[in-house]
């Protein structure tokens, strides 16, 4: 299968500005000689000095990739179960990161049920913790170069990305959800149209801009 990685300089702005132009292009992930994933569909944006992000409470081990380069991945364990997954921005030394909540399930879908057997298929990649499950994604993989075609979590380059949009958006803004703190913030971008949306849009929703 050959995709094109999105390149390093297409996270080096502040997540608020990569997020919504990650819509649309794919989450891959290598597994073994098979591919999974799909077009991503929501995603939120977690800033520096953001109550919400886990920069705040300054660099760990648990989440020295969130630290840079940017381009690499932040996987993070949450509530003893689930694992999700983020972007990293920004260069280094700096942290802000792109927490992947939703995909369509276009990539063998077959294999990813086989990693989520009780699910059905409207519900197979519609948050963040689905999706990681569903692609098999864990904390062995934090930190992984998402820009190289090799590896075996990356972000590549929807080649009918206007058409895409198209049919799924418009692209629009809407608080947050899952957390308790920033609440207020616009900072989560879906595809409106799309069926994988990991909770109905809310009546605030806007155009983002």
């Amino acid at each position: 299968m050959d995709m094109e990685p999105l390149q390093r300089e297409f996270y080096t702005d502040s997540a608020l500005e990569v997020a919504p132009k990650l819509l649309g292009h794919w989450l891959v992930r290598r597994e073994k000689s098979r591919f999974l994933g799909g077009p991503i569909v929501e995603v939120e944006a977690y800033l520096e000095n953001d109550p919400a992000c886990h920069a705040s409470a300054g660099k760990t081990a648990r989440n020295s990739a969130l630290w840079g380069p940017p381009g690499f991945g932040y996987v993070y364990f949450i509530y003893g179960m689930h694992y999700c997954f983020n972007a990293v921005c920004l260069p280094a030394g700096r942290a802000e990161a792109v927490l992947i909540r939703a995909i369509e399930p276009d990539l063998n879908p077959e294999i990813m049920r086989e990693h989520r057997p009780r699910a059905n298929f409207a519900n197979l990649t519609n948050g963040p913790a689905k999706l990681c499950a569903a692609l098999a994604i864990t904390r062995r993989l934090d930190g992984t170069d998402l820009c190289r075609a090799d590896s075996e979590v990356f972000l590549a380059k929807n080649l009918e990305l206007d058409r895409f949009l198209a049919g799924r958006g418009p692209v629009e803004a809407t608080p947050r959800i899952g957390i308790s703190q920033a609440v207020e913030h616009p900072w989560r971008f879906i595809l409106r149209r799309s069926p994988f949306l990991s909770r109905a849009v809310a009546s605030r929703s806007r155009k983002p801009g």
